[in-house]
């Protein structure tokens, strides 16, 4: 598909009417808080008016004006495959046909569980969910029941979803808005949860002997995505692993972003490190709505009905959702990770290329098709060093690409996620976007 020449999204003149999209804004204005249903879709982070995205075709996503965008928002990963992926949209389409929600076991729920189990095998059984916030809680309620202790150990700049007790120091939009938390979060819940920094192995194991007996879990993003992507190595899961061992308290890998993304076995087949349960979204629901967690039969076993742990979804193992996962699953062959590698690494190198030919201080972290344009001069190793990116360089970059026709996250502490509908010609486009950006 040839790429276009776009209108600049930003220029419009002041005295002409109001396009469909602003009039759209307008409307979702005086429906929901901000005029979104995320605060990251606010673009405040950006310093620009949210696009009103109608469609997605592949690698590009079309505004409401008709202005056509390379996509690396992605869903926010979910879009592995590109947009409105063929054989994904006739899985749904005849799934369609067979009826909306049962509120019963049906044979898609099997077929997406059996593929994730494939791939998986520290989940020997999940339970599906609506949502990864869903998954993240329910993962933690299991842990608490296991171990019979209250405590949590997450880290600054992660995220795993809107619960309460996750809240505090997290990554994501929460770190977008400037914000330390939530407000509405009672301070007994929130102090269940220690934080810790990204990276330091050696204080978990100090705080695992400080609060010895009392720490139900340890959870964390295997690869950091909701504070630029950071990449701590296999070293670090590993020793997360040793230290969750001696002390008895469970490893909880969130791999919502990572899981089929990094690898067909998530961060845990690429670092060789095995978690005692697992929490899962994005891509194994092909671009619905999804969640799960799992992990040893022996925890999962306390999920009712078996067990005393209560968690229910009337939604939950939605058959379009189902049939979707199923069918994007099924297309991600080892060949196919190996493709979107290359597509990834290209994208890399030539961003760095672009911002060494403008002479910027920047820096690129990438883990299979994550990347990071950081507006730093060394990628981040932490919360605490994510946040000195310079924002509002980064704001500047991102307007200059999108009237370029390129679609980088609204914001500097996500993921751009490459699929493995870009190709040459988009790469190339973004590229040459970059030049001119990184140069402006």
């Amino acid at each position: 598909m040839p790429l276009e020449t776009p209108v600049p999204a930003t220029s419009a003149a002041a005295t002409e009417p109001p396009s469909r999209q602003q009039r759209l804004r307008s409307e979702a204005a005086a429906l929901f808080p901000g005029g979104v249903n995320s605060p990251v879709r606010a673009f405040r982070a950006v310093g620009l008016p949210p696009l009103v995205i109608e469609r997605g075709e592949g690698p590009y996503v079309v505004d409401a004006d008709g202005r056509r965008y390379v996509d690396y928002v992605g869903a926010w990963g979910a879009a592995i495959l590109g947009h409105a992926h063929a054989r994904v949209v006739a899985a749904i389409r005849a799934a369609l046909e067979r009826g909306l929600a049962f509120g019963a076991t049906h044979p898609d729920e099997i077929a997406l569980a059996s593929a994730i189990r494939g791939a998986m095998p520290s989940i020997e059984l999940l339970r599906f969910t609506s949502s990864g916030t869903e998954a993240a809680m329910s993962a933690l309620r299991v842990a608490r029941a296991a171990t019979g202790c209250d405590l949590v150990i997450a880290f600054a700049g992660g995220y795993h979803g809107h619960s309460d007790g996750l809240l505090a120091e997290a990554g994501s939009g929460v770190a977008a808005q400037g914000i330390p938390g939530s407000a509405g979060v009672p301070a007994p819940v929130a102090a269940q949860t220690i934080v810790l920094p990204y990276g330091d192995a050696e204080a978990v194991d100090a705080a695992l002997h400080r609060h010895a007996g009392r720490v139900a879990a340890v959870i964390v993003e295997p690869v950091a995505a909701n504070m630029g992507v950071v990449e701590p190595g296999g070293a670090y899961l590993a020793a997360l692993r040793r230290a969750t061992d001696a002390h008895g308290t469970l490893l909880v890998f969130d791999e919502v972003i990572t899981g089929f993304r990094v690898s067909r076995g998530g961060a845990q087949q690429r670092y060789g490190v095995t978690p005692d349960l697992t929490v899962l979204g994005k891509v194994i629901g092909g671009g619905m709505p999804v969640g799960a967690y799992g992990g040893r039969r022996d925890l999962m076993r306390l999920v009712a009905p078996v067990g005393p742990v209560y968690q229910a979804g009337t939604l939950a193992g939605h058959p379009l959702a189902m049939a979707a996962g199923t069918a994007t699953l099924a297309e991600l062959s080892e060949e196919r990770y190996e493709a979107l590698e290359a597509t990834a690494a290209e994208l890399e190198q030539g961003l760095r290329d672009a911002a060494r030919a403008a002479g910027r201080a920047v820096s690129l972290a990438r883990v299979g098709s994550l990347l990071t344009l950081h507006f730093r001069a060394a990628p981040p190793r932490n919360a605490a060093e994510a946040g000195e990116v310079d924002r509002e360089a980064y704001a500047g970059f991102f307007g200059a690409m999108l009237d370029q026709g390129i679609l980088p996250p609204p914001s500097p502490l996500e993921a751009w996620f490459v699929s493995l509908a870009h190709g040459p010609a988009e790469v190339a486009a973004t590229i040459a976007a970059a030049r001119r950006a990184l140069a402006a």
